[in-house]
């Protein structure tokens, strides 16, 4: 039934809108209007609400809250366009803050002010006894995903305008963390040399990979012979699932890395290491492919692996230095070299130029530095054969 007016009194009629069923509850759905005229006005009523609905105009959502649109925002949207870790994140931050803080407001009353008055408590609230406010970051990331959710609720004609576009998120100072020196680099594949990690280190160091992205790589993704590594897969641990495998998130992710002659024989002699422990365990080795694997085969725990950088770190004696610093040292290095940001941003898999120079700015001064004692060095030279 699409709609119908029905008589209230002499000249007062109620006009009801068929709306279909409560994409959540599953419950059907109508729209009522009261209206004071006659019964053609109240069929014009019916006629144009019934347009609107059909063309997705003002389309009400009846007491749908944010709790409820947000499990359906996961479960349509985010679970099936997101990467596992990514999804764990959002479900996270949707479970623990976000549903109970905002949960029980209804989708088309939320107001920016609203949203405001959770990130000012957030911010300033402990959380449970004990526990001290959320750090301005993680607020940043809540702001985020609350503005993704509804930016898609606008996008499903659920909502007019996105609240959150009206929200100052929190200001969020940048953390420079400082990179690791040539000579700490040393010590740390010094010390990773007697662990299994010392090839998989050794690769970091001198390509950028991330930690997913050498976790993920098989030996069909390695050309030893002319030196061309491919991305083309990243590993990931998703809780209740276990080891995944996804394809990289952003096409400039996925790319080819050229290995030096050093990389090459690092590698080469890390396979033989790995075919002869095959060998030795014959039918209990459960081959996939993984050029880092653990001595079974079978693809290396993050957790673990985590645990044994901690190790390697602590025994090199080198202070607080993450493994993704050494993504860091990698493009830090290429750079003082003098090779153009370009091919570093390449080479790292930055889905733009933009996201290369924003984060190693920092080396950026020196080498402006040195460019402008070169054109001196240039314009001198000149002046002397003039």
């Amino acid at each position: 039934m699409q709609g119908h007016i029905r008589k209230r009194s002499k000249d007062s009629w109620t006009v009801v809108v068929a709306l279909g069923r409560d994409p959540v509850t599953g419950k059907r759905q109508q729209l009522w209007r009261s209206l004071k005229g006659t019964k053609r006005e109240a069929e014009a009523l019916l006629a144009q609400l019934i347009h609107e609905r059909d063309t997705g105009i003002d389309q009400p959502v009846g007491r749908l809250t944010l709790a409820d649109y947000l499990i359906k925002w996961l479960s349509d949207y985010a679970r099936p366009g997101t990467a596992p870790r990514t999804f764990e994140r959002y479900e996270g931050i949707v479970r623990n803050h976000l549903t109970p803080a905002l949960g029980s407001i209804q989708l088309a009353k939320l107001r920016p002010q609203h949203i405001q008055s959770y990130y000012g408590r957030a911010l300033t609230e402990a959380r449970q006894e004990g526990q001290p406010p959320l750090a301005a970051r993680t607020v940043l990331h809540h702001h985020r995903v609350l503005r993704e959710a509804l930016a898609q609720a606008v996008r499903w004609q659920l909502l007019a305008r996105n609240p959150a576009d009206g929200v100052e998120p929190p200001k969020v100072e940048r953390r420079e963390n400082p990179t690791p020196s040539p000579e700490n680099i040393d010590k740390l594949l010094g010390v990773a040399a007697s662990t299994p990690y010392e090839a998989l280190i050794h690769l970091a160091v001198m390509t950028g990979l991330r930690q997913g992205e050498l976790l993920g790589l098989r030996w069909t993704d390695i050309n030893l012979d002319s030196g061309v590594l491919s991305v083309s897969q990243s590993a990931q641990y998703v809780n209740g699932v276990g080891m995944t495998f996804r394809p990289p998130k952003t096409p400039r992710s996925r790319r080819p890395v050229v290995l030096s002659p050093v990389v090459i024989d690092s590698l080469r002699s890390h396979r033989q290491v790995q075919v002869e422990g095959r060998l030795e365990l014959g039918p209990v080795f459960q081959d996939h492919g993984l050029v880092f694997c653990q001595q079974d085969g079978r693809p290396i725990d993050p957790s673990n692996f985590r645990r044994s950088w901690r190790k390697i770190v602590e025994e090199a004696k080198v202070g607080h230095v993450r493994f993704h610093d050494l993504r860091h040292a990698h493009a830090t290095q290429l750079l003082m070299a003098g090779v153009h940001p370009k091919i570093v941003s390449e080479r790292l898999g930055h889905s733009t130029i933009s996201i290369t120079m924003d984060t190693y700015s920092h080396v950026l001064p020196g080498l402006q530095e040195e460019a402008v004692e070169k054109l001196d060095q240039w314009l001198a030279g000149r002046r002397v054969q003039g």
